[in-house]
């Protein structure tokens, strides 16, 4: 700035305000200054020096949890991400996407993220990416959980959502099962019958099992007979090689609570004619395979969890669904 200020034949303020505050400064020495740096190579202060200076980078990040693809080819966290750069774009503010998954590095790259914030979208229980992400002493909000002192969660009351959607498809059945996200961290894809909720780590899946489970107790179906295929992603291909596993196990099934609306539409392609099932998210394919479905916006609680990170309140979204009956359970 000053071999600028001394190019241009004016103070070192002026050029400073010629970058951080031009209304502050004529449009004559505005033209010496911006000419004298071109003539010069220089393109103007630094961003990551201006933010040592003022403690802030105007930049959020979003922990992902996981392949940085996800980001763009799931249409939850397509819009749950919108909601969330909403807000950025209205306040000014950059969007940093960070990608862990189960690496050792996962921390590292958390802690060496240039950001003022940090949004993490729903992880497990042991994810350790929680704790480097506090231990920054920058503001930490998670996506539907799980919870950790000095951290603030948004997201649904999953429970309650998924014992009315349980309640809705598993009337009138005799055999009932569930098409489930992942448990942990592992990922791992596997039939298995009567899972206990307060064994699975991702909160998501556990309040989503749970609340299944109590509209199964409410209809007097044995829990610990229900089947349950858990599938790794929230995939198509994968949710019918995981549905028809689940029928070779149990041929009778006659009732499917997913986790998902694409798990929901891989249970009634795998099964036509001969399911009830019911979906989550209230998406585009659930409107147009008449699924019913548990309704909620991901890209409002991305602009929530946005908000709050910024520092700002944010409207309480537990009570923000809506159980949506179609067809695929009348």
């Amino acid at each position: 700035m000053t071999d600028v200020a001394r190019a241009a034949g004016v103070s070192p303020m002026t050029v400073s305000y010629t970058y951080n505050q031009p209304q502050r400064v004529s449009a004559e020495s505005r033209a010496k200054v911006l000419d004298a740096a071109r003539d010069l190579g220089y393109a103007g202060p630094d961003p990551s020096a201006r933010s040592l200076r003022y403690g802030a980078t105007r930049t959020l990040g979003v922990v992902l949890g996981e392949h940085l693809t996800y980001a763009f080819d799931d249409p939850q966290a397509v819009l749950f991400l919108a909601g969330v750069a909403e807000v950025c774009a209205d306040r000014g503010y950059g969007l940093l996407i960070v990608p862990t998954g189960t690496g050792e590095e996962d921390r590292d790259w958390v802690v060496a993220a240039a950001v003022d914030a940090y949004v993490v979208w729903t992880t497990t229980d042991d994810d350790p990416v929680l704790a480097a992400a506090r231990d920054t002493r920058r503001r930490v909000v998670v996506h539907s959980g799980p919870a950790r002192p000095g951290t603030t969660v948004i997201g649904i009351d999953n429970r309650a959502a998924a014992r009315a959607a349980g309640a809705e498809v598993f009337a009138g059945a005799r055999h009932p099962a569930v098409l489930s996200f992942p448990v942990d961290r592992r990922r791992e894809t596997f039939v298995r019958s009567g899972i206990d909720p307060a064994s699975v780590a991702y909160p998501v899946t556990r309040d989503r099992l749970a609340g299944y489970r109590d509209a199964a107790v409410d209809l007097g179906i044995d829990w610990s007979e229900v089947p349950i295929g858990v599938c790794r992603t929230n995939d198509d291909g994968e949710a019918r090689a995981v549905m028809r596993e689940l029928l070779d196990v149990a041929p009778g099934i006659d009732a499917v609570a997913a986790m998902g609306d694409r798990l929901a539409l891989a249970a009634l392609r795998e099964a036509p004619g001969r399911l009830r099932v019911v979906g989550w998210d209230d998406s585009e394919i659930a409107r147009d395979h008449d699924l019913t479905t548990v309704a909620q916006s991901l890209r409002e609680q991305g602009a929530a969890c946005a908000t709050a990170a910024l520092g700002d309140p944010a409207p309480d979204h537990r009570d923000s669904w809506r159980l949506v009956r179609r067809a695929s359970t009348s």
